[in-house]
């Protein structure tokens, strides 16, 4: 018959399952009733089918309860403060102002570069991954800058948000029997250049694009709302005051522009479509952005989905590429939600009425 196991009488029986009864940590309440139905003589393998712990652990709990006591019991870990950080206030500021400066090299920070001056720092190596960690603990996270051209004037371009509300108000109040919508237009230039994108792939997979450099090219007109996310596209060979006066016709028809239903449409200052000879139909106000400011036009916000397709792929023919393009903005078309989450920005006319309803 196996030898049962003795536990030192630290407290009575009667102590331990009141302990076990009363304990509100799931953990402790586990480890008294362990100690509690040994300590009335109850076998090892019966403790542990009843508390669904193993024999080895049983035992190990058993020689620390026998050598500490009951102070043993529990989950330790809620007394555990860890171990001391690798930097202190002091040292986690100095690190914050020199992130704020270009990098010792001369390059951009990274992990590695961040460890490299924590170990100079420090006097002690410093592992990449750590230098990654106190990147993200300063709150600092891995962006691509915004474009944001060098002769662009930000005043202007907020004078030029209150306008396009002003505009819009004024053409309600002048077409008050008019439905009165804001769409943004710009063009995309697609061709068999090719187009790289990042991608998923598997561990120490390494992937390769095949490339074919040739200079040929088609033009997207890109025509959205961001307060619906409904989207209207053509594809010509070029960009001109003509073809874009057809969009516009085509573009007006398909949507019913015209007495009961008024169009604001904001674009960039492109020479076609400012040009005195665009014919610009009834119903349809274009309101010209500000120069330089590429950030204001949601539309910009479509061609890195419509590149999508065209990704890291080698095309031979513009046909290959034309009929690709065509399929993703009929999908795209279908993709409302997602479209009106890129292009719905939080000062376009109706982004406040939306929020509020």
């Amino acid at each position: 018959m196996p030898k049962r196991i003795t536990i030192t009488p630290h407290l009575s029986i009667d102590e331990l399952g009141h302990r076990y009864r009363q304990s509100q940590n799931p953990i402790e309440r586990s480890h008294y009733q362990i100690i509690w139905l040994l300590a009335q003589g109850k076998r090892t393998e019966e403790v542990a089918e009843v508390t669904g712990y193993s024999r080895s652990w049983i035992y190990e709990l058993v020689r620390d309860y026998n050598h500490n006591g009951p102070q043993c019991l529990g989950d330790g870990r809620r007394d555990n403060p860890g171990a001391p950080p690798l930097l202190n206030d002091e040292q986690q500021a100095i690190l914050l102002q020199v992130l704020r400066e270009p990098a010792p090299d001369g390059g951009l920070w990274n992990g590695r570069k961040v460890a490299d001056y924590l170990s100079e720092l420090l006097g002690t190596p410093i592992s990449r991954q750590q230098g990654w960690v106190y990147l993200r603990a300063l709150d600092w996270r891995l962006r691509v800058p915004r474009p944001h051209h060098q002769e662009s004037d930000p005043e202007a371009q907020e004078v030029w948000k209150k306008k396009l509300k002003e505009e819009v108000k004024q053409i309600q109040k002048d077409h008050p029997d008019a439905d009165v919508e804001v769409w943004c237009e710009d063009e995309h230039r697609i061709g068999l250049c090719p187009v790289t994108r990042r991608i998923w792939v598997e561990a120490g997979d390494f992937p390769t694009a095949i490339v074919n450099w040739q200079r040929e090219w088609l033009w997207l007109y890109g025509f959205v709302e961001p307060q619906s996310g409904e989207t209207y596209w053509w594809i010509l060979p070029y960009v001109r005051t003509d073809l874009f006066s057809r969009v516009l016709k085509d573009f007006a028809e398909h949507f019913g522009v015209g007495q009961k239903k008024r169009i604001v449409l904001p674009l960039d200052q492109a020479g076609w479509h400012m040009s005195r000879k665009l014919d610009v139909p009834e119903g349809i106000h274009l309101v010209p952005m500000p120069p330089y400011s590429p950030e204001l036009q949601p539309a910009e916000r479509l061609w890195p989905l419509v590149n999508e397709v065209l990704a890291n792929q080698a095309f031979n023919t513009m046909e290959q590429v034309e009929d690709l393009v065509y399929q993703r903005c009929q999908r795209l078309s279908r993709q409302k939600d997602l479209i009106r989450g890129i292009t719905f920005y939080h000062w376009w006319p109706g982004y406040d009425d939306r929020v509020a309803a």
